[in-house]
């Protein structure tokens, strides 16, 4: 494209070479930007990227986006708002190569697991062809689009994850910047519930992946969850199963006989009158599900099982801290999840935890808070607390005060005495595990990524 074709896309005002040619990617890091880029100058809560197109410029940038008239040596394309130039431009580079033919959209949305899933069906589509997916969680407003702007007119698949802070962001992700081909939707949890004010809220933001959808599209729906099965009824496009209870038709994804050790996570997939055993190289049994949502995307874009299962397999793990294990000193094994953590994903990581340790292993876990919980973060640091003393866990640890309500419901649920202990810090905690521990223990660092306890999972495990 041009600069001439950029500012007709965004509905900009050009000033400058109209006939220079954009050769690059986009960026709105100064500190990324490439000869031939274009540099979006987005304001932000913490700085304003008009402060840095000069650097964009001296960096090789062909062409600035920006909020206000710039004196640059390169041409400027000003707009009311960066951000909707940047959704602007997405949706007509991803129409483009579509027209071309060949390129599929996935779109992904859930309360948890929509990382991993990502991350699977990056694995088994690039095994396929040319697939653009989202690098870590970018998922939001400026990411997603972000994202889309990576594919090229030899891309044949594009993975785009869709995360919501409010209800309608979903809605406008679909109906402004892209329509997927085939639409996941993995669980209605409880993560975030303190921005949208309740499970229903968070019910209604997530089915607006599925309601947009036409005739022709695939929804992915997992049937074990009550939310997500009931978001058949809203949708115009064809639905699929998924699940460990789910139906067994010709169409649908299920999982037998699922088998949780320290080297992995084993099922027998299920899907018609198929029967094949899988065997993943990350552990826990929400990741069953994630496995089955990403065979069930795949099998829907002509990605056959064949090519499918070997890439889950090889798949070494969802990403850095998330339920990452590391074997440290003396024989006692580390698993860092604290990168994220809601009610859900903390209830899935504590019988993950007890699974793997039942009468062989001494299991000690290590919680933080979790985030974004709002009016229900006292009754659900209670819950798990409790749940930690219901699964039998040898030793609760709970790092810092916006958790301590884990360790006075672990101390009324049951019996403990010294099987809990509260500290204010991470280093606290550190002191407190490094006298403690034991050849053969396993240990689970978990909690929200503000809490910081990423860092003491790699400290426990020698990094």
């Amino acid at each position: 494209m041009t600069a001439a074709d950029v500012a007709r896309v965004v509905d900009g005002a050009l000033s400058g070479d109209s006939d220079v040619v954009i050769t690059g990617e986009v960026h709105t890091d100064s500190r990324l930007v490439g000869v031939g880029d274009v540099f979006f100058a987005m304001p932000g809560t913490q700085t304003d990227g008009h402060l840095f197109a000069t650097a964009a410029v001296d960096a090789g940038a062909a062409l600035v986006v920006a909020e206000r008239e710039l004196d640059l040596a390169v041409p400027v394309v000003v707009v009311p708002s960066s951000l909707d130039a940047l959704w602007a431009l997405a949706h007509d580079v991803v129409a483009r190569v579509r027209a071309g033919g060949g390129l599929q959209v996935i779109a992904v949305t859930g309360s948890n697991g929509k990382t991993t899933t990502k991350n699977m069906l990056r694995a088994i589509l690039s095994e396929a062809g040319e697939t653009v997916a989202p690098q870590g969680s970018f998922n939001n407003e400026v990411g997603a689009p972000f994202s889309m702007l990576r594919v090229t007119p030899s891309t044949g698949f594009l993975v785009v994850e869709m995360g919501a802070d409010a209800l309608g962001e979903i809605h406008q992700m679909v109906t402004r910047l892209v329509m997927p081909d085939v639409a996941i939707v993995l669980k209605v949890g409880m993560a975030h519930i303190g921005m949208f004010g309740g499970r229903e809220a968070i019910f209604r933001a997530k089915s607006e992946l599925v309601r947009d959808l036409p005739a022709e599209a695939i929804a992915i729906l997992n049937h074990d969850d009550d939310r997500v099965s009931a978001m058949a009824d809203l949708t115009a496009a064809r639905v699929r199963w998924f699940g460990i209870e789910a139906p067994t038709g010709p169409e649908d994804w299920a999982a037998e006989g699922v088998r949780i050790g320290l080297d992995g996570t084993s099922f027998t997939l299920s899907h018609g009158e198929l029967r094949r055993d899988v065997r993943l190289r990350i552990i826990g049994e929400h990741h069953v599900y994630n496995a089955l949502a990403a065979l069930a995307a795949a099998d829907a874009v002509g990605v056959g099982i064949e090519q499918a299962v070997p890439a889950l397999e090889a798949l070494p793990l969802a990403e850095r801290w998330r339920m990452e294990i590391v074997e440290g000193a003396e024989g006692v094994t580390i698993i860092n999840d604290a990168y994220n953590a809601s009610p859900d994903s903390m209830a899935a990581a504590l019988r993950t935890l007890a699974e793997l340790t039942r009468g062989r292993h001494r299991a000690i876990a290590v919680l933080g808070h979790m985030a974004e919980l709002g009016d229900w973060s006292a009754e659900e640091h209670d819950r798990v607390g409790r749940q930690a003393v219901k699964l039998n866990i040898d030793k609760l640890v709970v790092v810092g005060a916006a958790a301590k309500a884990m360790y006075l419901a672990a101390q009324h649920e049951g019996s403990w005495g010294d099987e809990a202990a509260y500290v204010e810090s991470a280093d606290a905690a550190y002191d407190l595990l490094h006298g403690l521990l034991q050849p053969g223990d396993v240990v689970l660092v978990k909690s929200s990524n503000s809490a910081g306890l990423r860092l003491l999972g790699d400290r426990l495990a020698g990094r």
